[in-house]
């Protein structure tokens, strides 16, 4: 049976949404969840029929948003750090934490290891697209200051997370530019470019529009750009149902229009862009699986997070991400 490490204590609203999606993961599939965090807390929380399908494991302490991810590696109490050696020693296959971003990917990377040709993991996410294959995007956070090297790193990940998660038998990747033409960017993505022709799938430059509109399944960026690209991304769409909502209110026939739309369009409008649906980012490049959440998961964004993690677990991504770095 799978077994996913859950951090339980690292969410913005403590643990109970947390148990919530874990619970209701465990309505619809079968595995093992590894509680890891205070247990007097977690039992308090968990409803009694969950008590003997699931394990806990005590932790004393919690890495705050506000500590430094570096000191994550001395806080071998804290819940992340525990759920983290639990996929190290092999107790669990995947870890799951909605808790301090930056020190989950500290641990994950340092504790459970990169895979042999990767220099450095990358943090990737999946953004909507008018077509029915939604486009992975990464490095969205991980590594801020890239090598060309790195790029093609993760270009070669990006194949492979789509491939076998996705089930896109040829991913088209392209590399995030200013331009779509060949001789476009800087110093960095124009070499990056040249390793990048390597892979299969690479098509060659793409821009910010062709994240949206299906061009390409893959995009690959340096981290300080993937996550501001991620975090404007996200202040769009709030800004579009924001104001979606107040003309509607200003407006008897736009209220009568919206309430006709709000089943066959809104809710379907809202399922692509909800980022719950997903439940977190993949951490590509190390040796296991850690999904990272947001650090204000809901329960339905932590039950996504465990399918996906589950599904990474089952997959032989990381496998063929070695074949395409040995090829």
């Amino acid at each position: 049976m799978i077994k996913i490490a859950i951090d339980v204590m690292g969410g913005d609203f403590g643990p109970e949404p947390i148990i919530e999606g874990v619970v209701q993961a465990l309505e619809c599939t079968k595995f093992l969840p590894i509680l890891v965090g205070d247990k007097t807390e977690i039992l308090s929380l968990l409803p009694q029929y969950y008590i003997d399908k699931v394990q806990i494991v005590e932790s004393s302490d919690v890495i705050s948003m506000n500590d430094q991810a570096t000191n994550a590696l001395k806080r071998k109490d804290s819940s992340i750090y525990k759920a983290v050696e639990l996929v190290r020693n092999k107790e669990a296959d995947a870890i799951v934490s909605a808790g301090h971003s930056g020190a989950t990917m500290t641990l994950s990377t340092l504790r459970i290891g990169r895979l042999p040709h990767i220099s450095k993991p990358a943090l990737a996410t999946l953004m909507p697209s008018t077509t029915q294959v939604k486009t992975l995007v990464l490095d969205v956070g991980a590594v801020t200051d890239c090598t060309p090297q790195n790029l093609y790193e993760f270009g070669a990940m990006g194949e492979a997370y789509v491939q076998k998660i996705l089930e896109v038998e040829s991913p088209r990747v392209g590399l995030l530019s200013n331009g779509s033409e060949d001789n476009k960017g800087n110093a960095l993505t124009k070499e990056a470019f040249g390793l990048l022709k390597e892979l299969d799938g690479f098509i060659g430059n793409v821009e910010g529009k062709d994240i949206f509109n299906g061009t390409v399944n893959v995009v690959v960026c340096d981290g300080f750009t993937g996550n501001i690209l991620l975090k404007t991304s996200e202040g769009v769409v709030t800004t579009v149902f924001t104001l979606m909502k107040q003309y509607i209110q200003k407006s008897l026939p736009a209220k009568l229009g919206a309430l006709l739309m709000k089943k066959k369009v809104f809710v379907h409008m809202k399922k692509q862009v909800d980022k719950d649906e997903y439940g977190g980012a993949p951490l590509l490049g190390i040796n296991g699986c850690a999904i990272v959440s947001h650090g204000a998961s809901n329960a339905k964004a932590i039950k996504n997070a465990i399918f996906q993690a589950i599904k990474y677990t089952q997959s032989d991504v990381n496998k063929v991400i070695e074949e395409l770095l040995t090829k």
